[in-house]
């Protein structure tokens, strides 16, 4: 994908899921993000109002991919699924 200096999002509906998605950095240092919270923030309303469904089930399509159960509570989204650590680190502020 061309660098667009945005981020791009696509979602359609899922056979086995309620809603696929992927989402796009191009030019960025991961030009795929393979499992995305902040975008299903988005997502999870969006989806509710074409469904009508306060709870579902999602998956995020690309290459390494993560299922996600999605709930929406009116002004929340609560978001949770499986995840691995693979980073620890610290930070130090001056």
């Amino acid at each position: 994908m061309k660098h667009l200096g945005k981020l791009v999002c696509v979602t359609a509906p899922g056979d086995d899921y309620d809603f696929v998605s992927r989402f796009f950095c191009p030019g960025e240092a991961v030009a795929e993000d393979p499992v995305t919270g902040s975008a299903h923030s988005m997502l999870i309303p969006y989806w509710h109002d074409r469904l009508g469904k306060t709870t579902m089930r999602a998956r995020q399509v690309s290459a390494r991919g993560g299922d996600l159960h999605c709930q929406w509570q009116g002004d929340r989204v609560l978001i949770s699924g499986q995840a691995v650590t693979y980073l620890e680190g610290k930070v130090f502020l001056r």
